[in-house]
């Protein structure tokens, strides 16, 4: 046999040797031609002044921009996912120096001697040993397959940490944004009550009013202002998990109340296809489906001979003076094969066990896609039903602030008594209330829907992760 061409023949072997087991294709899923509750939804017109990239931006809201922004850098949920995927490509890379042969170099002196009474022999060796082992039945190769499929699923794990964050921090201070709006209209309105109260104070001096309208009138202005701090308790608990989000102690971190009330904007739906593109959770579990795939091959590789090429290229000699030259010098070269003829079982079983863990990847991945349906579906018909009741409900409010304002006019002129007023403010109150609190879940909602479509949909999908071998 010619040594000298052994390396380019195994070279050869390694290119050409197949990969066992199963080939990957993506798992089929049921997917609908069109979402059940966007019939009714109304795809939001293209605007010049919308903005663009962020899906927080459609809220139009500066402070909102500048707080989420924060959340890549300093949530800590995110930070692990992102040392996570760092932890993935690492193993990735270590999956893929099995491509390339080990080397390693080595300096011995030994001093040994034989029975009798022969001198000691002194013999000092410097040696470089090369192991490789070739691909042949395609080992490696689904190892590599299935660190990278993991490294993917780990970075669709990250997007879908942010995502979740960023959700979370946007619906905590739209959510905040109604406290403070139904605070200042609670406030407002016991403003009003309190002059209500010393009308009747006025009224019940002069003789033309009971006491029982003006303990009445107190009572109705107290009880406001119990609601009105009753929601900084709602107020402080928004507050501090924002604060948490964004990676800091509630302790040092505060939102001053502005005016401005939350809009709730325009969302277009996304093709279910694309559904399953842009959510970084069914991305992760696809790769997930992806990686235990190759591992079946991995389980499967086992079944056949190792083949590896050995190699060691050193000096030797009875001491360091003159150990590194041309008469010393020694080499070695050669093939192996290694076969497990018996294991009980064990080979067999590992098969199993990847076999079992695809098979579970692929039920995660199919459970995961109808979970994403239904997010979007719950959030199309939650918004749906949300606007209609906020139309029927301004309808009442509406209908509630006239018949106060009727109770105060026929008290005034003395033909009910101040029951009727208190009853009529508890009522327009209430529905004013009632009208605030769904417009915020209409603006959760709204952030649960870009959540479920998987984020912004203006910015195409993220591409996967390029590696040698794709």
């Amino acid at each position: 046999m010619n040594f000298r061409r052994l390396p380019v023949a195994l070279a050869l072997i390694a290119l050409t040797g197949c990969a066992v087991g199963p080939d990957y294709h993506r798992p089929e899923t049921a997917v609908p031609a069109a979402f059940k509750e966007a019939q009714n939804w109304k795809t939001a017109e293209p605007r010049d002044d919308a903005p663009l990239g962020h899906w927080w931006e459609a809220y139009h809201d500066a402070l909102l921009s500048q707080l989420v922004a924060q959340v890549a850098l300093s949530n800590q949920n995110v930070i692990a996912a992102e040392a996570q995927y760092r932890q993935a490509t690492a193993l990735l890379g270590q999956a893929r120096s099995s491509f390339f042969p080990s080397v390693s170099a080595g300096l011995a002196a030994t001093r040994s001697s034989a029975q009798g009474s022969a001198p000691p022999v002194d013999n000092d060796r410097l040696t470089i040993n090369a192991t490789w082992e070739a691909d042949v039945w395609g080992r490696i190769r689904r190892n590599v397959e299935s660190g990278q499929a993991a490294a993917e699923a780990s970075a669709a794990d990250l997007r879908a940490a942010l995502l979740s964050a960023q959700a979370a921090l946007v619906q905590a201070y739209l959510q905040l944004r109604v406290v403070d709006a139904e605070r200042r209209l609670i406030e407002q309105t016991a403003v009003g009550y309190e002059r209500s109260l010393q009308i009747t104070r006025n009224r019940y001096e002069a003789g033309v009013a009971a006491r029982l309208d003006v303990t009445q009138a107190e009572a109705q202005l107290r009880s406001t202002q119990a609601q009105a701090i009753d929601l900084g308790v709602q107020r402080a608990q928004l507050e501090h998990a924002i604060a948490v989000l964004l990676g800091k102690p509630p302790a040092d971190f505060g939102l001053a109340a502005i005016d401005a009330q939350p809009l709730l904007p325009g969302i277009p739906t996304a093709l279910p296809s694309t559904l399953l593109e842009r959510r970084p959770d069914i991305a992760a579990a696809e790769r997930r489906a992806a990686a235990a795939n190759a591992s079946i091959g991995v389980a499967q590789a086992a079944y056949f001979p190792a083949l590896t090429l050995d190699g060691s290229l050193g000096y030797q000699n009875s001491g360091l003076a003159g150990l590194v030259t041309a008469p010393n010098r020694f080499w070695t070269l050669g093939p192996a094969l290694a076969l497990n003829l018996f294991d009980g079982g064990a080979r067999a079983a590992q098969k199993d066990q990847a076999i079992a863990a695809y098979d579970r990847s692929v039920a995660s991945y199919r459970q995961t896609v109808l979970s994403a349906f239904q997010d979007v579906e719950d959030n199309l018909a939650t918004l749906r039903m949300l606007e209609q009741e906020s139309l029927v409900q301004q309808q009442a409010a509406k209908a509630a602030a006239e018949s106060l304002a009727l109770a105060n006019n026929q008290y005034r002129a003395g033909t009910v008594s101040y029951l009727n007023v208190v009853t009529a403010q508890a009522t327009s109150l209430s529905a004013d209330i009632a009208t605030l609190g769904i417009t915020g879940r209409r603006l959760v909602a709204s952030v649960g829907l870009m959540k479920a479509l998987g984020g912004d949909w203006q910015t195409p999908a993220p591409p996967r992760i390029g590696f040698v071998g794709e």
